[in-house]
């Protein structure tokens, strides 16, 4: 079918239009990429290193758990099952099973170790999610979509380390003192752990590393060979929660 000089020409022209934004978008692609070339951050992989004996020096001390709920939100419920929790304690040999044994050593068997969610680089959390309520970002921080979530209770189930909690209630009635720059939860959704994104897009370190006293919580970029958690990982033994599980868990214990 033969095609009239307008027409012709309106589709010439635009076919000009559409090759000269490509043009376009290619040179300012090339252009950001020239003069940010220098200044473009290097890949990043959070994870944190705790020393659990400098945790212990004081074993009343909640200070990092304290900050953790102040910057967060965490409600406070006084019933054990409703308890919501982003970091917390657990005994040694709850937390590592596989290293428990009437030969462990006395400095940590039967004391209480500081857990929170590993971030693993493997969460079986994301791949149950119906509604990817959850996901993992590509620094590896492992999130959660509040508003998405329809409390299905997946995800609880698959988290092998109990890191996820779920809001029976109502929270922000229980939240001792509400903090205006972190959104409250509602009834019926999981909350857990975040790494504290919202202080990382700052450049600011977590809010329980900033609190900790002795130090024994260390954060950083895997990544980057001339971090301390690469550091303490080169020249200090660590071991990880249910490492045989395959999730990859990026939360590591001095031992």
């Amino acid at each position: 079918m033969s095609m009239d000089r307008r027409r012709f020409l309106g589709v010439a022209g635009l076919s000009a239009l559409a090759i000269a934004a490509q043009s376009s978008l290619a040179a300012l692609a090339r252009g950001r990429q020239g003069a940010g070339a220098a200044e473009a951050p290097a890949a990043t992989r959070w994870a944190m290193v705790i020393d659990p004996k400098q945790c212990l020096k004081d074993e009343g001390c909640t200070d990092c758990m304290a900050a953790c709920d102040k910057a967060h939100n965490v409600p406070h419920f006084p019933e054990s099952a409703h308890e919501v929790k982003w970091i917390w304690k657990e005994h040694f040999d709850k937390a590592f099973p596989e290293q428990g044994s009437l030969y462990t050593a006395e400095a940590f068997r039967d004391r209480p170790i500081l857990v929170l969610c590993n971030h693993c680089d493997n969460p079986p959390c994301v791949r149950v999610c119906p509604t990817k309520a959850t996901w993992k970002r590509e620094d590896g921080v492992v999130m959660m979509d509040w508003h998405r979530c329809i409390g299905c209770k997946y995800c609880i189930v698959s988290c092998p380390y109990g890191s996820r909690s779920f809001n029976f209630f109502d929270p922000r009635p229980r939240i001792k003192e509400l903090s205006p720059d972190f959104p409250t939860r509602t009834i019926g959704v999981v909350e857990k752990c975040n790494f504290c994104e919202e202080r990382l897009a700052k450049g600011q370190r977590p809010a329980c590393v900033e609190a900790c006293r002795e130090k024994a919580l260390v954060f950083g970029n895997l990544y980057d060979p001339a971090s301390e958690v690469r550091e303490l990982l080169r020249t200090r033994y660590t071991i990880r929660r249910k490492p045989e599980l395959g999730t990859n868990p990026e939360i590591y214990y001095l031992v």
